[in-house]
């Protein structure tokens, strides 16, 4: 049974340790297949994002089992059918799948090497595989192919298996091209938003006005063409045979709706505030202590920081398909969790999980928690009063911006203590924030945003930060990897809720990395040191130490000329402090507002199967990170989010994205570890860094806008 946390959290069952996620799914047939006609299918439990893992996974299973690339089709997950991975979040995916895939490829390679070996009377050492054919001393002598109905895969997989060695590796380590994106670029029918099935109706749900309202009375009238009302207490929605109409019927029936609305979110000038009083209530926690001799100290720093709720800004809306049939149903979706999102989806159906199939389709890439589960939940209920005909339910832009969960607001308080030669000497922190996971399959009860307005509904329960053992939530990243004698960081978990939170890429690290990186800053400056030396001086990490000299080289740091208005900043952190490393120096410009004009990333992420690929993932992270520094927040009103539309939650614009130049230490006899997220909490660091040399003030409240840094202190 899966744990909901993916394998960063190992299941102790007795059972002999085996890698990743193969160690709950043990059986060789549940990963791999291989066909009579040539063909290799992979089947993991991991699910496409936009982030290539599918083509990662590919190029491990085709390297481990001596075939071409081009004879591998990695399968979308779908339940009951693929391995329980859990969810595709945490920059787990090739750590935790990969490593599956090369010991469940590797133990194939092994099965049938021997069959045949025993078969033919050979030894097996003098058996080579070229493309699949299985070459002996005088020739050919057998193939996956010709053994691919006699059922070998059909076992546990073994203990005892011998991978590659890095450098017979062939496939693993280069840029083989995505096999994703060419459906994309030529426009392919590839999304879950482009499925069509016959006789498929279209879908709308219409949002209360208010979190937490009740509706009070729906006014009684016509609705466009052949659409119709579908009710579950506070749910509304409506079902036609066109999109159009199903918009016109959900407007229609909008302003006919009236609903009874109480004040209940904080007042958003006010927010730093309510987190302090909110966290007097809140459930207050040690995450890292040590108390080794410190020198006394001479000097100590005080700094807040705080950070707003912000959304997770998808730029295409959630969609999900789905169809009735007797009495289960099955979900076309774009989840990061086909089983987790099952496991809820049974909870509000009231109904055994096995009655409900979700099937992977690919979405426009999350990130993080948005509102895939959610809409997955209301088609379901739209196609429940359709039974035996697919339901498409599209979200409204002003619902993903408005509806879907976002990443909490958060303060954390420092106190930093400085021997007499400004080293560090002392560290208390207090990080305040909701919890950042209502992902679903996780509680009781489900979490998806409808069952909380149906007719039974479910309550809305405090998210839950994630065991530090699979990295933590609020405290990610809060612990600092520095050498510091004395130690001691906790967090308060808030037990009050008035937004809806969830994961969003590096959960409380955005935070954390930042805050860590600017005391730092500022303690560098106190003691006459360059910023670049005095992390250097505080480093035991060899792998910490070379990406941040890596990243100064490129960037020319040490020889770095100054400009007015322009400044030049550097963060570096061990992604949840057990994964990849990324160090980033940023270059801005100070206009009317600040303009991030360059960023140079040096990346570890272990053994690199796809460069490219892994390059991809530190840039987007960077420029995620540079649009949450320099603009992104969500806006609310005493009753719910008013920045529902592009214009009121501004992402970076192409225009403005930095000019990003990564460079990678691969260490191919070292395990993988994931990228998509190493990158992003460095950046926002780095760009504080860059203010402060720009405009000699120090940030202290995301994002960093004009009015946020005339706050800045000096």
């Amino acid at each position: 049974m899966s744990h909901g946390f993916g394998a960063a959290l190992k299941v102790e069952d007795g059972k002999p340790r085996l890698p990743g996620n193969l160690h709950t799914n043990r059986r060789l047939s549940q990963w791999l297949a291989i066909h009579p006609d040539g063909r290799v299918t992979i089947t993991p439990g991991k699910v496409e994002l936009g982030q290539g893992i599918l083509t990662t996974l590919s190029q491990i299973a085709a390297d481990e089992l001596d075939v071409d690339f081009a004879r591998v089709t990695a399968r979308p997950a779908a339940t009951p059918d693929s391995p329980d991975e859990a969810v595709t979040s945490g920059s787990l995916s090739t750590q935790d799948s990969g490593s599956a895939l090369r010991h469940v490829c590797a133990a194939a390679r092994m099965i049938f090497l021997g069959v045949v070996a025993q078969r033919v009377g050979v030894p097996l050492e003098t058996i080579r595989i070229e493309d699949g054919r299985f070459i002996g001393p005088a020739g050919e002598i057998g193939s996956y192919w010709a053994l691919a109905d006699q059922a070998l895969l059909e076992c546990e997989a073994p203990i005892a298996v011998t991978a590659k060695a890095p450098g017979a590796r062939r496939i693993a380590g280069t840029s083989v091209p995505r096999i994703d994106l060419p459906d994309k670029v030529f426009g392919a029918a590839r999304y879950v938003h482009d499925l069509r099935l016959p006789g498929m109706l279209h879908a709308r749900v219409v949002r209360p006005p208010a979190r937490g309202a009740a509706l009070a009375a729906l006014r009684e009238g016509p609705l466009p063409g052949d659409a119709r009302l579908v009710r579950d207490g506070n749910f509304l929605a409506v079902l036609a045979s066109t999109e159009w109409d199903a918009e016109a019927a959900a407007a229609r029936l909008a302003a006919r709706a009236e609903w009874a609305a109480t004040d209940t979110l904080p007042e958003q000038a006010l927010l730093a505030g309510w987190l302090r009083a909110a966290a007097t209530r809140g459930e207050r926690s040690a995450v890292a202590s040590r108390a080794d001799p410190a020198p006394a100290a001479a000097r100590a720093l005080r700094p807040s920081f705080t950070r707003p709720y912000l959304a997770h800004g998808s730029i295409a809306p959630s969609c999900a398909v789905a169809r009735w049939e007797g009495d289960g149903v099955e979900v076309f979706t774009h989840s990061q969790g086909p089983y987790n999102l099952r496991a809820d989806l049974a909870k509000a159906l009231k109904c055994p999980p096995e009655k409900i199939v979700v099937r992977h389709r690919e979405g426009a890439g999350c990130y993080g928690h948005n509102g895939a589960d959610d809409v997955a939940l209301d088609a379901v209920l739209v196609a429940r009063a359709a039974p035996g005909v697919p339901v498409r339910l599209l979200w409204s832009r002003m619902e993903e911006l408005g509806w879907s969960p976002v990443s909490p607001a958060m303060l954390v308080d420092i106190e930093a203590d400085l021997d007499a030669a400004g080293n560090l000497a002392g560290w208390r922190s207090h990080i305040v924030s909701n919890g950042h996971s209502s992902r679903p399959g996780r509680g009781a009860e489900p979490t998806l945003l409808s069952a909380a307005l149906l007719a039974e509904p479910f309550a809305v329960k405090p998210s839950i930060n994630p065991p530090m053992a699979a990295g933590g939530g609020a405290p990610r990243n809060g612990v600092p990897f520095y050498r510091i004698p004395a130690l001691t960081v906790e967090t308060t978990r808030l037990l009050e809720m008035p937004i809806r939170t969830s994961a969003l890429r590096g959960l409380g690290a955005t935070l954390n990395v930042w805050s860590i990186e600017s005391v730092l800053d500022e303690a560098a400056a106190l003691a006459g040191v360059d910023p670049v030396e005095y992390r250097l001086r505080h480093l035991d990490d060899p792998r910490a130490i070379a990406v941040l000299e890596r990243a100064a080289a490129m960037a020319g740091w040490a020889g770095r000329s100054r400009r007015e208005g322009w400044g030049m900043g550097v963060g570096v952190a061990r992604y949840k402090n057990s994964g990849a490393w990324a160090a980033v120096v940023a270059e801005v410009e100070a206009r009317e507002r600040i303009l991030c004009r360059r960023l140079w990333i040096a990346g570890d992420v272990g053994e690199v199967v796809n460069p490219d690929g892994v390059m991809n993932q530190y840039e987007g992270g960077a420029i995620h990170g540079t649009s949450v520094a320099l603009l992104e927040q969500v806006a609310f009103d005493r009753r719910t989010v008013t920045s529902d539309t592009w214009e009121s939650y501004p992402i970076l614009r192409f225009s403005e994205v930095p000019k990003v130049q990564v460079e990678l230490i691969d260490r191919p006899e070292q395990p993988f570890l994931g990228s998509g997220e190493a990158s992003m909490a460095p950046t926002i660091a780095a760009i504080a860094g860059a203010i402060t040399e720009a405009l000699g003030i120090r940030p202290r409240a995301l994002p960093f806008t004009p009015d946020n840094l005339a706050k800045a202190e000096a």
